[in-house]
């Protein structure tokens, strides 16, 4: 089994009537390893993060995960690719505000068969699995049955990460879920957030501006380097 999860090859981007947005020549991303991208603003990083979910299709090259070209895929395809393979952090969350805290971690095998028989496989339910993840990640079980909009900033980016790891995606991308902590609320998140990763075996895509927690990942890269369409509009 090939150990590269995500491969890009040439790849371009642009906006209809804009110029080139990103210009990759390549990336690869190993299953298991933890990857700090810095991407601060104006350097695409919204647009690669919606082009590894199948959002949006390259203008060229192609997006390989799992050694499927998600380009190759209609849009339909794609979303269920997304649905099955990858977990998302988002920086805002994201959690719907009317459904409890348990509702919102299990949303991902709703859509997913995949998720919820690998949910059932390792915790034998869909519920066992939500409640094991909270708890691993620090959320007592008294709030599993309270609104999401009920919660603190740090319980939201709990169940925002448990909702992404629930039934093994390969990948976890995580864009700035850290940016409303502290500094030591932020590494003990990132702990936890790499245990529950290594756990489930999955590959983990933090992008970041905070250059301070680079150190505690398996390698770090900056997007502004990556994207040679970032270079030249700074030239």
């Amino acid at each position: 089994m090939s150990q590269t999860l995500i491969e890009l090859q040439g790849l371009g981007f642009a906006w209809p009537g804009h110029p080139e947005l990103l210009d990759i020549p390549e990336f690869r991303l190993q299953r298991g390893e933890s990857l700090f991208l810095k991407g601060p603003s104006g350097s695409g990083k919204t647009t690669l993060l919606g082009l590894l979910g199948g959002v949006q299709k390259p203008g060229r090259g192609s997006i390989r995960l799992l050694g499927q070209d998600l380009a190759k895929l209609s849009a339909s395809a794609r979303d269920h690719f997304r649905v099955d393979h990858t977990g998302y952090i988002f920086q805002q969350f994201n959690l719907l505000p009317f459904l409890s805290v348990r509702e919102n971690v299990e949303l991902p095998c709703r859509f997913s068969r995949l998720r919820a028989e690998r949910a059932r496989q390792r915790h034998g339910s869909v519920d066992a699995a939500a409640a094991t993840l909270l708890r691993h990640l620090g959320l007592k079980e008294e709030l599993l049955q309270r609104r999401a909009d009920a919660l603190s900033i740090g319980q939201q980016q709990r169940v925002a990460a448990a909702r992404a790891l629930i039934g093994q995606p390969e990948l976890v991308i995580a864009d700035e879920p850290t940016s409303a902590l502290d500094a030591d609320a932020r590494e003990a998140f990132l702990k936890l957030l790499f245990a529950e990763c290594a756990g489930a075996g999955a590959s983990l895509l933090f992008v970041s501006h905070d250059q301070s927690l680079a150190p505690l990942f398996d390698r770090s890269l900056s997007l502004a380097d990556l994207n040679h369409a970032a270079r030249i509009e700074e030239n």
